[in-house]
């Protein structure tokens, strides 16, 4: 959680972090400003101390929201104009000044964030270069922002939780209005006969996702042989179909940028084909033994997986553990976190044995099967968190129902 951040710098020998931005979407700046909505600027974060933002004078009212200490670049236009256009002496000469204000000790500063590369490399050189007293360093692999946002806190999870709400009623706005059509032969078509495409829900779901406050331009609606790809996004203009499977994966997450919701629900319009509806029925039991066999805090995350690869190798289905190559059966990880990150830790998979189940977690259980020379591909997911009490809580608000009524 973000309460551990100090306990994770002293660890690491941080004094300080420093997170830069660009103008666009930086998940270590929201996690570090509550949501902040800025561009540019910096955030530092003394160890022990709470963050401040630093900004140019055009942001402030923005900053201030945060709730956190603000600074404002002081004298930009004179440094500017002593630099003769360069800006890379004004941010190593800006990042100088916040050290001093703040009271840096003299040691190791983490840097993270957002931006051209180059820039920030001739920076960061400048300073090593200037301030022999401070190491500028990254990080690679399992990052201090990575293992603190692992289990969330109480504010984090009322925004994930917003976020869910209104995903499962967009979940529900699209059931809806595909229901509203009726079929011509196996093909759905609209009040004027033409085809009802995937373009076409697809363009419903993002202006009922941007209605909500949320976006979503990757999302996975695949139908038939394409849902047999776990993540194909399915083809514009394909029309869509009775009979055959339709894997619906929706992540969205706040306009802008933020927190994330994911979920998938497989369905079939008008009626499924047994091998599907049987194939189904299978992701459900390995969902339900996904949950049966969480205990308590402190699982390793592993053992849901073995559980549902126990499950469906029993069932006669290839896996990723029997047969490491298949691109047939059951061809990924039981899941993952999820926060500002649409992937995050723990994982969920029988390879890597190092992560446990931890009270804060926000996590996603999606078995499915996969055959897409047979034409069908089914996968179920929900989001769910570990509460205080140690509990696994959806946070997943919309049925499981695989056949899709037309009533048009």
């Amino acid at each position: 959680m973000k309460s551990d951040l100090d306990r994770l710098m002293a660890e690491r020998g941080l004094e300080a972090l420093i997170v830069v931005s660009d103008h666009s979407y930086n998940a270590p700046r929201d996690y570090l400003t509550n949501g902040a909505r800025v561009s540019g600027g910096l955030v530092i974060k003394k160890r022990g101390a709470d963050p401040v933002m630093v900004v140019n004078s055009m942001e402030i009212e923005e900053a201030a929201e945060s709730g956190l200490t603000v600074y404002y670049q002081e004298d930009w236009a004179n440094l500017f104009r002593e630099a003769r256009g360069d800006k890379s002496p004004i941010d190593a000469a800006l990042w100088e000044r916040c050290l001093e204000k703040l009271g840096i000790p003299h040691g190791k500063i983490g840097v993270y964030g957002k931006g051209d590369v180059n820039i920030f490399i001739f920076v960061i050189n400048l300073l090593n270069a200037s301030l022999q007293n401070y190491q500028f360093v990254g990080e690679t692999g399992y990052t201090i922002f990575d293992e603190a946002s692992v289990t969330k806190d109480a504010t984090e999870l009322a925004r994930i939780k917003s976020i869910a709400r209104r995903t499962s009623e967009v979940w529900q706005t699209t059931w809806d209005f595909i229901a509203s059509h009726r079929a011509e032969g196996d093909t759905v078509v609209k009040a004027d006969g033409s085809p009802l495409t995937i373009g076409d829900v697809k363009g419903f779901i993002m202006r009922a996702l941007l209605d909500r406050g949320l976006e979503n331009s990757e999302m996975i609606f695949a139908q038939g042989r394409d849902a047999g790809f776990p993540h194909s996004r399915g083809k514009a203009d394909m029309a869509l179909k009775t009979g055959q499977s339709i894997v619906f994966d929706l992540f969205p997450h706040e306009v802008g940028g933020g927190y994330h919701h994911d979920s998938t629900r497989t369905w079939c319009i008008g009626y499924a084909p047994p091998a599907v509806q049987e194939a189904y029925d299978q992701a459900m039991g390995a969902f339900k033994i996904a949950l049966e066999t969480f205990e308590e805090p402190g699982q390793p995350s592993h053992t849901l997986q073995d559980a549902v690869l126990d499950y469906f190798e029993s069932k006669g289905h290839p896996t990723i553990r029997s047969k490491t190559d298949t691109i047939e059966g059951y061809v990924h990880s039981l899941g993952h976190g999820v926060g500002l990150k649409i992937h995050e830790r723990p994982k969920m998979t029988h390879i890597s044995h190092d992560d446990r189940l931890q009270i804060g977690n926000t996590i996603t259980i999606e078995p499915g099967l996969y055959y897409p020379e047979r034409g069908f591909g089914v996968r179920v997911e929900d989001m769910l968190y570990i509460d205080e009490d140690g509990k696994l809580v959806t946070l997943t608000d919309f049925h499981k129902e695989l056949v899709l009524p037309l009533k048009g």
